[in-house]
């Protein structure tokens, strides 16, 4: 039985379900306990003609122009687990297991195609377009973990979110398929999660699974169904269930609420698993509003605060949510790889981790910072709805180190 895949969460809802004309993206990303993720911030750039772009494993062409991007990811790893660009499109990834064996052979990894979507497409549909597309040159493959000892392989499902719309992908090798939606809360988790309602597919799909004798042609083409291994395509029905329970007011903070629940089993804290990292973006579907991504940059979302970024020219770079650069002794791109850990750990996180350890052994004291923390994280909030509610337009100065103040703010109540 192949390993399990990391029980992340993606969540997104649309008016009427969410509020004020926004339309609202979440993600908890459960990984490895002691994996250390990072924001980082791309510009966007334009690149010569014939330049190639070195992923986690393998090199591909460039393309002549990449959108500015800002990722969450864990910090061994060229690609993310989930981000956004300044077009207002959000990306983020699931591990899952099908039928069909993951490879092990490196090629594009989930999170590489994440990133890549972000850099490369201007609209959802751009995004998902691109995603496939490189699937069908390059495969994908390779260790989705810092890990020596062994190599832990799975294939990748996408939550793809722009303003008006968002795609959910769903891969195995690189075959796919994909759902349009447009209304209401949506949920996927590390299973699978289409059926018969397929807006998309590779050309060949069906093809496939015929000559796999997984489907006989007669039947409605189950996407789940026919890639599932036995039963495992149960929806993740925790997940949307908290996220219904808001109503009709999926706001930030609703969509932060829910990402901290540990009690549905969204917010992951198990024996193998943590939520590493989480991120809430809020696109206002009308155009001449900013975006606002929120990201922690930390883990367990029930004990760190969400900080707000918004895409403008010349953005404050913020190297304490940056873990350190190895370059090329990175024992994560020297062949063996893995062979050693270095200590990944930034600035935020290593104040975050005198934090936690305080929540966990000082009632008293752990009470008192965590409602500092929370009123910190409501400023910001409030700060962030007052802008997508105002009528004059955004001066960029206003927010150009936002997130970077966040973090100053948050590293001094921690120290």
């Amino acid at each position: 039985r192949m390993a399990a895949a990391p029980p992340s969460y993606c969540f997104v809802a649309f008016p009427p379900c969410s509020k004020d004309g926004l339309v609202v993206f979440g993600k908890n990303s459960a990984r490895p306990r002691d994996e250390v993720q990072e924001v980082v911030y791309f510009a966007a750039a334009a690149h010569d003609p014939g330049s190639k772009v070195e992923c986690t494993y393998i090199e591909i062409e460039q393309v002549p122009k990449t959108h500015a991007v800002v990722l969450s990811r864990p910090s061994w790893l060229w690609g993310a687990e989930m981000g956004a660009n300044e077009h207002g499109v959000c990306v983020a990834n699931e591990a899952i297991v099908t039928r069909e064996p993951a490879s092990e052979s490196e090629a594009l990894l989930g999170m590489d195609l994440v990133r890549l979507g972000l850099e490369r497409g201007a609209t959802a549909k751009e995004a998902l377009d691109v995603i496939v597309a490189l699937l069908e040159e390059h495969g994908q493959g390779g260790n989705y973990y810092e890990d020596g000892s062994s190599c832990h392989t799975f294939q990748s499902a996408f939550l793809i979110v722009d303003r008006n719309e968002a795609w959910i992908l769903e891969t195995s090798g690189k075959y796919w398929a994909a759902e349009k939606i447009t209304e209401g809360v949506k949920c996927i988790c590390n299973q699978l999660s289409l059926t018969t309602k397929i807006d998309a597919e590779h050309p060949e799909l069906r093809n496939y699974v015929r000559s796999q004798g997984w489907w006989n042609g007669d039947s409605d083409f189950n996407f789940s169904e026919v890639f599932s291994l036995a039963d495992d395509h149960l929806a993740c029905s925790s997940g949307r269930e908290s996220l219904e329970k808001q109503g009709g007011d999926v706001s930030a903070q609703a969509m932060i609420d829910v990402l901290r629940d540990k009690d549905s089993g969204v917010c992951v804290d198990s024996e193998s698993f943590l939520t590493t990292a989480s991120i809430v973006s809020v696109l206002p579907q009308d155009p001449s509003f900013p975006c606002v991504h929120y990201f922690t940059g930390t883990p367990d979302p029930s004990r760190s605060i969400f900080k707000p970024f918004i895409f403008v020219d010349d953005v404050k770079l913020v190297p304490k949510v940056q873990s350190p650069s190895f370059g090329n002794d990175d024992p994560a791109k020297k062949i063996p790889r893995f062979q050693e850990k270095p200590d990944r750990r930034h600035e935020l996180y290593k104040a975050h981790e005198w934090a936690r350890s305080l929540l966990e052994n000082d009632q008293d004291k752990g009470q008192k910072l965590m409602r500092i923390m929370l009123d910190l994280e409501k400023q910001g909030l409030e700060a962030m709805e007052d802008i997508l509610t105002r009528t004059e337009i955004l001066d960029p100065a206003e927010v150009v180190d936002l997130f970077y103040d966040c973090v100053d703010t948050e590293l001094k109540f921690f120290k």
